[in-house]
């Protein structure tokens, strides 16, 4: 004990000699900072210690003062937005400076950091990347920043609702695009159950990003498992640098003709607060509240291309319709399948027919003269089949759905979102920074993956502890989603239909209505016809044909019987079953009860300077774990019930991974090229471990020109759900790839693949039965080539071409299995699996922005993308869901004549394209129906910075000319937003 407490003692007055050197050590250094054109002091600029955490803002008198005990001579790094960014060395010799900053007009000049995890400047970057600083968010005429994303060169945005849309580049786009990674201060905006973003409804408030990095294409060599399309890096903005109190208000008008209710209000309100306290300890509070009513989902085409219709179908026409934004109307069974049985004529037991059995057993009446006592068969002289057969809709002709109901009965289109955010930065030293960081969002929205789910009360929570410095951070962080009162729409619909009647009475009653209907006027018509003095032969052409001709009539009688009584939204118990069936979990009702979290734990290194830097060398590495918790509602349990579905009561899987990655650069040729290489290895419990390497090199002859080639590599885990999902759809049973699924659903031999039933349906020798393969990663490795260039200081260029080659692609396969509750029906089970063969897809994008005089900007991008080799996959099976071109343009002036009033137009347009996902019906996909028409939009907004009241006013409006569009299958019709804001900060330079 004593030896310990006198090493203990020995450390402790060693810790307090040291930090009296560094007392003694200490520099001071102030100064002002003004406006090089109008003198005016700056307000809010960042003077920083080169290399180090330690730094200060200037006042709002422009004055700044820092102590620091790094040993002189170091370099100071004074920066603010808009303006260029100077160094200035501290030698000791001068201690008070002056300084003028001079507005930022050449473009190229910003500092980025996602490309390589070091701060590098953006025309320099060794791979395409895309940025939106704080001059760019205020500058967009959208809505929100994230909105504002669709405007970068290369990316693709489905909107699914006003508050959740999914980012993308490079094709494959996806509602809830799974190879695309979103970061927030480094740490992965994924719902854990979802392993998708889920937009920015819980993510980052405007006020509080400093910018947002766009990575398009592979980035797994750095980022580890999932970015295979691309990345995107948002950051906050820290209280020491930006402080003081800002505020926005934004309201406006949504319009679009088809919804409910064509025009509602918009609002959005935020409040940012942070200060910093001697430059050692500071905190900021973020609280942002949005509410609106959201875009509607009206498209009611018939997509079940059954009974020989096409989107031209109705409920009239086809009565197998499925609207596309119907729900309850997607199962559909045979009537003729339905009634046939197993072709031998009985009582409808043990699979017999119970309408074969009565047209066999049919006798007339003893009373009616020449027939009397003599049955159906004996008198036509045909079989029970053959009757059945003219009275009964051939098997391609008697699908029958029940009648859905629109979503906007269903869904919960209030939306809302809540933002909430806290944090308290501490510097341990010049060299040290700890944070301590809490975000929690909660809010109501419409996603599109296999149904439309009403994400109503969904939250996210993100908790995080980091240690950095300027060379090296350590971070562990859990993500905790809580579904709250979420709920799967289209399962809604089925459900409310199935609670009022079950469909194994619904469709009896409508075949036996049909049925007796149909023989009725058969034999009625027999009869008659033979008692004109017909031939028994002509009397059965003259009954098949009355017969057929009713059968419009038939129908309507067998539907008005099996619907009587059927709710409707204006029923007087229609909210009770609604709120009841919202509140029963799947599978007996619709709700989600997820509470999945992520644990994450990530660290990084800079060795460059123990090579004094003659070589740039970062390592690190990552572990994290999926706690997967629905209830089993969304995935499998351990214990199953005993048809395979899963146990509610049981304990739900976890999911374990780890990644370590390295990477080395070097500047050579005079630092005129820079070669770097990366590499990685990622393993996920369930699967083998995978290496992802990038090598790229930049040439640049002068500052001005960049020249660059790289490979990279990336791989997507397959996701949780890809992995362990269980979830009864209106489309089909969703299952993982994992082995466990078809052990339990006894898929492999017992099942067809989906695909050759329906290329044959009437013939089942022709149905190719279905056995299981390995479920792996998918990979892309990817070649691009690239160039940014400013020239003449005016206009800057940046373009690329990339080619990509994915491997052991994913695809979902569809597989039936004969459903022995109904005969007739199948029960359709949907999986990922991978493509045989390798995938590859090529693109090229060009943005070019010049710089008129008297700070006008003319800007404008065109990408282009394509599935170069379907490695013999269909377009249902692939889902590349890009449009071959894109084009945005835009036009403004951030300050006019310096009279304050700023302003930009945007012009977007993309072509159309084919369209397929879960969501949309099998047919669809198949027959690549799911056209998504080509659309253009102008956006434009106008401000003013009133300085007497620190604010800026804007005034905007998104596709004002008022033209509605789609961005995917089933997705909300979109129509035009006009808005007017002020937002409000503390530290705002005249």
């Amino acid at each position: 004990m004593k030896k310990h407490f006198t090493t203990m003692r020995l450390g402790l007055i060693t810790t307090l000699l040291f930090m009296t050197s560094m007392l003694f050590a200490q520099t001071k250094i102030s100064g002002k900072i003004s406006d090089g054109s109008t003198k005016e002091p700056l307000i809010g600029v960042s003077i920083a210690v080169k290399g180090k955490v330690i730094g200060t803002i200037s006042d709002t008198k422009g004055a700044f003062a820092l102590t620091t005990s790094t040993p002189t001579p170091f370099t100071i790094v004074v920066s603010s937005v808009g303006y260029n960014t100077q160094e200035f060395i501290v030698d000791g010799s001068k201690n008070n400076f002056d300084i003028t900053l001079s507005e930022q007009s050449i473009m190229g000049q910003e500092v980025v950091i996602s490309a390589s995890r070091v701060e590098q400047s953006i025309m320099k970057s060794p791979v395409s990347i895309e940025k939106m600083d704080i001059r760019a968010i205020q500058n967009t005429p959208s809505a929100t920043f994230y909105d504002g994303l669709k405007n970068l060169k290369g990316v693709e945005v489905s909107t699914q609702s006003l508050t959740f849309s999914s980012v993308n580049t490079r094709g494959f786009n996806a509602n809830g695009n799974v190879r695309m990674v979103q970061l927030i201060d480094g740490m992965d905006n994924q719902a854990p159950g979802l392993n998708f973003s889920v937009g920015n409804i819980v993510g980052i408030s405007e006020l509080d990003l400093e910018s947002a990095e766009l990575l398009p294409g592979a980035a797994s060599a750095l980022y580890g498992p999932n970015a295979l399309n691309g990345i995107l890096l948002m950051n906050s903005k820290s209280p020491f640098l930006y402080q003081g109190l800002s505020a926005s208000v934004k309201t406006g008008l949504m319009n679009e003709k088809s919804r409910s209710v064509a025009t509602t209000g918009y609002y959005d309100a935020s409040i940012r607060f942070a200060k910093a306290f001697n430059n050692k300890i500071a905190f900021k509070a973020n609280f942002s509240y949005l509410k609106a009513d959201d875009w509607q989902a009206n498209d009611f085409r018939d997509q079940s291309f059954l009974n020989g219709s096409n989107f031209n179908g109705t409920r009239d026409n086809n009565y197998a319709y499925n609207g596309v934004n119907a729900y309850g109307d997607e199962t559909n069974v045979n009537m003729y399948g339905g009634l046939y049985g197993n072709g031998t004529p009985g009582t409808g037991a043990n699979g017999t027919s119970q309408i074969l059995g009565a047209i066999a057993t049919f006798v007339y009446p003893a009373n009616i003269p020449g027939i009397g006592g003599k049955s159906l068969v004996q008198l036509s002289g045909q079989t029970p089949k053959q009757i059945f057969d003219a009275i009964i809709p051939g098997q391609t002709n008697s699908n029958i759905s029940r009648i859905g109901y629109n979503e906007r009965d269903l869904a919960s289109y209030g939306t809302t979102s809540i933002k909430l955010n806290g944090a308290i930065h501490y510097r341990i030293n010049d060299n040290v920074e700890a944070i301590a960081q809490a975000s929690w969002g909660n809010g109501t929205t419409v996603y599109t993956g296999a149904d439309r789910y009403s994400i109503k009360n969904f939250s996210l929570g993100q908790y995080k502890l980091e240690v950095k410095g300027s060379n090296f951070f350590v971070r562990a962080y859990t993500t905790q989603e809580r579904s709250g009162d979420a709920y799967a729409t289209g399962t809604l619909g089925a459900l409310v239909n199935e609670a009022w009647k079950p469909s194994t009475t619904w469709y009896p009653q409508y075949f036996g209505t049909f049925a007796q209907s149909a023989l009725t006027n058969y034999a009625t018509i027999f009869a008659g016809a033979l008692g004109q003095g017909l031939a028994p032969s002509a009397a059965v052409t003259a009954a098949s044909a009355s017969t057929q001709g009713q059968f419009g009539a038939y129908h309507a009688a067998a539907r008005t019987l099996a619907d009587a009584g059927r709710l409707t939204p204006s029923s007087a118990n229609w909210n009770a079953t609604l709120d009841n069936v919202k509140s029963l979990p799947i599978p007996r009702g619709a709700k989600f009860n997820d509470k999945s979290n992520l644990y994450a734990i990530e660290g990084m290194y800079n060795l460059s300077q123990a090579f004094n830097n003659v070589i740039d060398v970062i390592v690190g590495a990552n572990y994290r774990t999926y706690s997967l918790n629905s209830g089993g509602t969304l995935f499998a349990t351990q214990q199953a019930n005993a048809d395979g579905s899963s146990n509610p009561s049981a304990k739900e899987f976890s999911i374990s991974e780890y990644g370590a990655y390295a990477q080395l650069a070097k500047d050579l040729f005079d630092k005129k090229f820079k070669l770097s290489g990366s590499l990685r290895y990622d393993k996920n419990e369930n699967f083998a471990g995978q290496f992802t390497p990038r090598i790229s090199g930049v040439f640049s002859p002068t500052s001005d020109h960049n020249f660059r080639l790289s490979y990279q590599t990336g791989f997507r885990i397959p996701t949780t759900q890809d992995q362990y999902i269980d979830l009864l759809t209106p489309q089909a049973r969703l299952i993982g790839g994992l082995p466990l699924f078809d052990d339990r659903y006894q898929l492999s031999g017992k099942s067809y693949v989906y695909s050759t039933v329906l290329a044959n349906p009437t013939d089942p020798t022709k149905w190719q039965v279905y056995n299981r393969k390995e479920y792996k990663p998918e990979r892309v490795g990817s070649w691009e080539v690239g160039y940014k260039g400013l020239i003449s200081k005016k206009l800057f260029v940046d373009a690329y071409y990339y080619t990509s080659t994915f491997t052991n692609f994913a695809i979902s396969q569809v597989v039936v299995k004969p459903d022995p509750a109904i005969a007739g029906r199948v029960q359709p089970y949907s999986l990922p699996t991978n493509a045989e063969k390798d995938v590859k897809t090529e693109g090229w994008a060009v943005g070019l922005d010049y710089a008129f005089p008297k700070g006008f900007n003319l800007g404008g991008n065109v990408s282009h993308n394509v599935l170069s080799d379907n490695g013999g996959l269909t377009s249902g099976q692939l889902q590349y869901n890009t449009p071959p071109y894109r084009f945005n343009a835009s036009f403004g002036n951030r300050n006019v004549g310096k009279t304050g009033v700023g302003f930009n137009v945007v012009w977007r347009y993309q072509e159309s394209f084919i369209w397929q996902s879960s969501f949309a019906s099998p047919a669809v996909n198949t027959l690549q129906q799911g056209n998504i028409p080509a659309f253009s939009t102008l956006d434009a907004q106008v401000s003013k910075k009133v300085a007497s009241i620190k604010s800026i006013i804007k005034i905007g409006g998104t596709n004002i000319l008022g033209k509605s569009y789609v961005t995917s299958w089933g997705n909300p019709t979109v129509g035009s937003m006009f808005y007017v804001g002020i937002a409000f900060d503390e530290l705002l330079n005249k």
